[in-house]
């Protein structure tokens, strides 16, 4: 077998593979011997028929099979005997095939990237030296009463802290508002709409303009939209709003008594309080490893400079926009807000997926240099986790993973977990003052 390799840039070549006539030939014969004893022909019995009939009706069969078999086979051995690492899939493309003529064909391939790992070991890291204070415990029970608290009907003014339950219709330059932006029905008129009397609720400066007002009242709110409004049509412009006040409802908290403690499955209040103390201290933990893993990963980056294979780039760069999208629509954010915002969100995404590629290039070698493996256990562990995630079957979901290649994802993604874990036990970690990180680095 001949290979030729031509360089076409960075992380991509084109190998032309010819496969001598002679080989050809012998993987010719060898599969129409397969063929003649497989095959079943009117008045012989199976494996008996003459080789010139079974080629006769067969032949281009065969040649299909013998291509199908020669052209994987000859891709494999020459990638083995070049020693060259591919990514992702190759662009094969035939030149000549044929009985007594040699197998040529071109494959234009992605290639690892050729670099030298860096310093891993002892790379710096700082975090802030906070701890879980009683102040923070307090927040946070608070937030558990707000979750049970209960909205009663009161006949007084409305203040801050109220709900407003009211009837609106709104308009924009004196036209419903549905006319300005067909999206936007919710904002023509609601009924029975429940307003939070806080800063920044709802609309801007709506729910402010409703302090003072009792059940029955009427008012006339004006509104500036927010310049990101997520209607772009209303963006920047002015609505009004005819309110009328159906009810004030006063928001009251459950007591910090045995029941509450009991609703959220602990013995006592002291327990909750212990708990959620806890809770808090793992969240921190687990802060600090984000911010330590961060830091890491980005002086690793920083630290090597190599080129990356262009179609992996875009793969993972369109898995980004996806993932972002997805988030995006998980949001409530409109369609038509995300389609004007693609430019960015493209943008975005691919700064993102370069970094990724790279690091992963970089995890690999790490990897190999540590002996770090990823077990048959784990991964399976994780496509079971995976599954019940998604409310799916696990063989349905194994099936739709191997359809797309996925299995190989998550294998790289317990593999890239496993190295960043490493690398974060080895590091210098460095409690300092929260201050001193939220200051700039100086000039060099």
């Amino acid at each position: 077998m001949n290979v030729t390799i031509e360089e076409l840039a960075p992380c991509k070549k084109l190998l032309r593979i010819e496969v001598p006539a002679q080989e050809v030939d012998t993987a010719f014969n060898n599969t129409a011997q397969e063929f003649q004893r497989q095959v079943r022909l009117p008045g012989f019995r199976p494996g008996k028929a003459p080789r010139a009939m079974v080629l006769k009706k067969f032949e281009p069969d065969i040649l299909t099979e013998v291509k199908r078999r020669l052209v994987p086979d000859s891709y494999r051995k020459a990638l083995k005997e070049h020693k060259i690492s591919v990514v992702g899939y190759p662009d094969i493309e035939e030149v000549q095939f044929g009985r007594g003529v040699a197998l040529m064909f071109n494959a234009t391939i992605e290639t690892a990237p050729e670099f030298e790992v860096p310093e891993y070991k002892g790379l710096a890291a700082k975090v802030p030296n906070t701890s879980v204070t009683d102040e923070d415990v307090e927040k946070a029970l608070g937030i558990l009463r707000d979750r049970q608290a209960k909205y009663e009907t009161v006949d007084r003014d409305a203040k801050e802290g109220d709900i407003a339950v009211v009837n609106y219709t709104g308009t924009c330059d004196g036209k419903p508002i549905i006319e300005t932006a067909p999206t936007a029905k919710g904002l023509t008129e609601q009924k029975n709409f429940w307003v939070n009397i806080a800063k920044d609720s709802f609309i801007p400066g709506f729910s402010e303009q409703l302090i003072g007002a009792k059940k029955g009242d009427k008012r006339t709110v004006t509104v500036t939209f927010p310049p990101d409004f997520v209607t772009a049509a209303l963006a920047g412009k002015e609505g009004q709003f005819e309110v009328e006040i159906g009810e004030v409802k006063e928001r009251r908290l459950p007591e910090m008594d045995q029941a509450f403690a009991e609703s959220y499955g602990a013995e006592s209040p002291e327990k909750l309080r212990e708990g959620v103390r806890e809770d808090l201290v793992n969240e921190l933990k687990t802060k600090k490893s984000r911010e330590t893993r961060n830091q890491i990963v980005k002086a690793l980056l920083d630290a090597v400079k190599f080129d990356l294979p262009e179609g992996v780039v875009a793969e993972e760069t369109r898995n980004v926009v996806y993932q972002i999208v997805q988030e995006n629509q998980n949001r409530g954010i409109d369609k038509n807000v995300i389609e004007q915002q693609k430019d960015q969100i493209y943008s975005a995404a691919a700064a993102g997926a370069q970094e990724r590629v790279k690091a992963a290039f970089i995890f690999r070698k790490i990897a190999e240099k540590e002996d770090i493996k990823v077990e048959q256990k784990e991964l399976n562990l994780r496509v079971h986790l995976l599954a019940q995630q998604y409310q799916t079957p696990v063989e349905k979901f194994v099936k739709d993973l191997e359809k797309r290649g996925g299995v190989s994802e998550i294998y790289d993604q317990l593999m890239n977990e496993k190295v960043i874990k490493f690398l974060e036990e080895n590091a210098k970690i460095e409690e300092v003052d929260p201050k001193e990180l939220e200051q700039p680095t100086p000039a060099a």
